[in-house]
């Protein structure tokens, strides 16, 4: 259903965020006849820039949604989180920064029309339903991939989007903590193994699949 002809023709426009007192930068590419728009929420370390969230919005544009990838931390952020590695695990100011993000894009003329999906990796994910859980508008859905929804905590049950949970068949620790979250989230909810996966996805042919199933699902709740 993909053509990556089509993905590469489309135009990411650089967008800049205000959440609190920075401004956010992002990546937004809206296909013709967008369905919705899914932002994508970061792990630890990672960036717009990430090659494997890269490729799942390349994915989901096939499917005619629009995505946004934005920075969680700033520039100036950056530089100290990569000394001290406490900000990629602050989850609720990472929550914050998405709740901002969602404001944003239901500000936005090209989205404000849109339902939000949030897809979100490592850390990400448990920020991404902490931002679902406690500003519910808009949102349709919610997918992690290698995630750690458990950092969500007590918001788990009070998220009311669907949410799928993808994890690699050989990330043992990652897999048990998702098993648990999966157990005390009371909304619409999946957990789908990977075979042969790793934490990061890098086996043949296994990013593609969880991309796949993260199109389906965000398809499937489009509606």
């Amino acid at each position: 259903m993909t053509d990556s002809s089509y993905n590469r023709s489309l135009e990411k426009t650089a967008v800049r965020i205000p959440a609190g007192d920075v401004m956010l930068s992002g990546d937004l590419t809206i296909p013709a006849e967008a369905k919705a728009v899914v932002a994508f929420a970061h792990g630890s370390g990672s960036s717009r820039h990430s090659t494997r969230n890269r490729y799942v919005a390349e994915t989901l544009n096939g499917y005619k949604f629009a995505t946004l990838l934005a920075d969680l931390l700033t520039e100036e952020e950056e530089i100290v989180d990569t000394r001290t590695r406490h900000l990629r695990f602050d989850i609720p100011m990472l929550a914050d920064r998405l709740i901002n993000i969602a404001a944003w894009l239901q500000d936005e003329p090209q989205t404000r029309h849109l339902k939000i999906g949030w897809f979100g990796a490592s850390t990400g994910a448990g920020a991404a339903l902490i931002a679902a859980a406690r500003r519910p508008e808009n949102i349709m859905a919610v997918v992690s991939r290698g995630g750690r929804p458990d950092l969500a905590g007590d918001y788990l049950p009070e998220v009311l989007a669907p949410v799928l949970l993808v994890v690699g068949e050989n990330d043992p620790q990652v897999l048990e903590l998702n098993k648990s979250a999966l157990a005390r989230l009371t909304a619409e909810c999946r957990l789908e193994i990977v075979p042969n996966a790793t934490h990061l996805f890098e086996e043949p042919g296994t990013l593609e699949a969880a991309a796949l199933l993260a199109a389906e699902w965000f398809q499937g709740h489009s509606d």
